[in-house]
């Protein structure tokens, strides 16, 4: 009895300093928070942009029509734009001292004077514009809009010329609801998450026409955020129904593997120098290491907080930023990590 309850205790000092050397481990280390101040109606936030530069982090608070910037350096909001109705996504140009806002209430991009933070003009597009990508080769946005929202049965995909300050076309999607977007800049390839197609459509940016659509539905349903390993030609996808990760050949549209995930997901990151994959979702940040192009290990569970989903991985500091929504007694922040190495 007396050698049982010695290799019971041994084992279970074993098992703790293995689960204290795994948090030890965790690929994120929270550094700071940084309140928000002046959000006092609960709603989500929706995606982050930032200013390397000018050491700035701009968050669309999109249910409380506002664009909070938080100065990094100082830790601590400096200035709300509330001149917008729902913001959910934006480009800043520091060779512009320009940052160009998607505001799905007003059905525009909105353009803002980077240091004085005044309007500066805008561009038409149709209702619920939404979230986009940034081409830095030829700077432009391609901007989803349209769809059930704007009470139509399909969707666009505009061409927004950020130079001109203009719409120089749209691209017509099958899916009355579009997520997610990833650009292909080793050629003219655009990704599209179909979410009301359970499918990824590949657009031809020179066409600006739909090439091919590759289906998603027989593994999960409901397609949200989207990342890019254009080195290893693999796209990666989230769904909702259930929670998944699922990896794409780009090459064959085929799905290499899905690896369940947290379900409540809106955004997700690709880290290409330490081949992880970031996904933040309501309670928790999920965070997977590419093993090789076709295996991938989850190896962190990070709890956050309660519509915790917007996020943003800054891999010049090194640095991962999450937004707390304003929930009941928790107030509006935003959580400062340090990104770990392997």
């Amino acid at each position: 009895m007396n050698k049982l309850k010695a290799t019971i205790f041994v084992t279970t000092v074993f098992v703790l300093i293995g689960g204290l050397w795994a948090q030890d481990k965790s690929p994120l280390a929270l550094k700071q928070t940084i309140p928000i101040s002046g959000i006092t109606k609960e709603g989500d936030f929706d995606h982050m942009a930032v200013d390397i530069q000018g050491n700035r982090l701009f968050i669309m608070g999109e249910d409380n029509s506002v664009v909070e910037v938080i100065d990094l350096g100082a830790g601590k909001l400096i200035h709300t734009i509330s001149d917008v109705k729902a913001p959910h996504s934006m480009v800043y140009r520091g060779d512009l001292k320009k940052f160009f806002v998607v505001d799905g209430g007003a059905a525009e991009v909105k353009i803002y004077d980077s240091d004085s933070y005044k309007p500066a003009g805008s561009i038409k597009l149709r209702d619920d514009a939404d979230s986009m990508t940034f081409d830095p080769s030829t700077k432009y946005m391609y901007v989803v809009n349209g769809g059930k929202d704007a009470h139509m049965t399909y969707s666009f995909v505009s061409v927004v010329d950020t130079t001109a300050g203009k719409n120089l076309g749209d691209i017509k999607i099958d899916s009355d609801a579009v997520e997610a977007l990833a650009l292909e800049k080793s050629g003219p390839r655009l990704f599209v998450n179909m979410t009301g197609k359970d499918a990824v459509a590949v657009v031809d940016r020179e066409k600006r026409t739909v090439i091919n659509t590759w289906p998603t539905g027989q593994v999960a349903k409901h397609l949200i955020a989207m990342s890019f390993d254009e080195a290893d030609h693999r796209l990666f996808v989230t769904t909702r129904t259930p929670g998944k990760l699922i990896v794409l050949d780009t090459d064959s549209g085929k799905v290499v593997t899905s690896l369940p995930c947290v379900g409540d997901n809106d955004d997700m990151a690709y880290d290409s120098a330490s081949k992880r994959i970031f996904i933040s979702a309501s309670g928790f940040v999920d965070i997977y290491q590419q093993k090789d192009a076709d295996h991938y290990d989850q190896i962190a569970h990070v709890p956050t907080a309660f519509k915790a989903r917007t996020s943003i991985l800054v891999p010049e500091w090194k640095k991962y930023y999450l937004a707390i929504p304003h929930h009941g007694t928790t107030a509006a922040a935003v959580r400062v990590y340090d990104v770990l190495p392997n």
